[in-house]
């Protein structure tokens, strides 16, 4: 799959191929902007990128991954490319990421940390929906 992630971004952004090292740096970057390190349980990892001057972050999987965060009974679907805007507690104009309410998968838009203290995470689709959940639910085991 070619990537959609233009020049503009891949010029001075650190890039990682392979998926234990795309793992290993995707876990580092979640906890160096302080959210919780699960949120990108994929498989197959090719390429991650990182464009520090820009915000912006990527993922490239061989194929969509859907897994089921347990402890909060979601489903959430990654699509094989994964971008955001990242800042510290924040991810915001994203692509590539949905979670099915109820009968329906919604584009999740953007995730945020407001107040470490209260051990929450929002997420929030493209329809303006959003909801909190406990952090501790996305982190790694």
């Amino acid at each position: 799959m070619a990537s959609q992630v233009g020049e503009k971004y891949r010029n001075g952004a650190e890039i990682y191929n392979g998926d234990a090292l795309c793992k290993k740096k995707s876990i580092e970057l979640l906890e160096e902007i302080g959210l919780p390190n699960g949120l990108f349980p994929l498989e197959d990892i090719e390429e991650f990128g990182f464009n520090r001057g820009e915000g912006f972050i990527w993922l490239l999987q061989k194929k969509k991954k859907d897994h089921n965060f347990k402890k909060i009974k979601r489903a959430v679907s990654y699509a094989q490319e994964v971008t955001a805007f990242v800042e510290k507690g924040k991810m915001k104009k994203m692509t590539g990421v949905k979670t099915k309410e109820l009968m329906l998968w919604l584009s999740v838009v953007e995730m945020y940390i407001e107040d470490p203290s209260s051990g929450k995470i929002t997420f929030k689709t493209g329809t303006g929906l959003s909801d909190s959940f406990p952090s501790s639910a996305f982190q790694l085991e």
